[in-house]
């Protein structure tokens, strides 16, 4: 299978496409945490569509060259959030489940960490690959064939700041 190349217009009408999904299932949710890094913009949009409060947890679990070799999955010691409580209907976010790993420890992670009880959790994601461990709640593309994924804002890690400052200083 060949690598999935996503433009940014590609990228946010799947946003929008999974906003849309959440609202026709009639599913209510008072608490959008997304997963840094990947699923910060799915997650920042999510929040304004809905005027839900969103809450970060940052997670690591890919590195090495192009950032493809999947390693141990590491969390953040806190979630980072500006409501008082954590929610108790859940949305958790992501843009794509991959192993399924983090979206499968992620839960009991929250679980056990948060200060209140949590009634329910639902995970939503832009691309389900079929390799993943777990089956999101919500999904846009399905993509039983695996492929890597290029998304629009992956060219930054590959550029420095002064090759950023180069670029952004040549006449047009």
């Amino acid at each position: 299978m060949p690598d999935l190349y996503v433009s940014w217009s590609d990228y946010h009408q799947k946003i929008e496409q999974l906003a849309a999904q959440i609202y026709e299932s009639g599913w209510q949710f008072n608490q959008i945490i997304c997963l840094a890094r990947g699923g910060l913009r799915v997650g920042d949009i999510l929040s304004r569509i809905y005027e839900q409060p969103l809450a970060i947890l940052a997670t690591s679990s890919y590195s090495g060259p192009g950032k493809q070799e999947r390693g141990s999955l590491t969390f953040s010691r806190h979630l980072t959030m500006t409501a008082e409580k954590l929610g108790s209907r859940i949305l958790l976010v992501d843009d794509l489940v991959d192993s399924g790993v983090t979206l499968q420890q992620t839960i009991p992670w929250l679980k056990q960490n948060s200060d209140r009880p949590i009634e329910e959790i639902r995970t939503a994601v832009i691309w389900y690959k079929a390799c993943s461990v777990i089956a999101p709640d919500y999904y846009v593309d399905y993509l039983p064939d695996n492929p890597w994924i290029h998304q629009p804002f992956e060219h930054y890690e590959h550029m420095n700041p002064a090759e950023l400052a180069a670029k952004v200083s040549q006449p047009c």
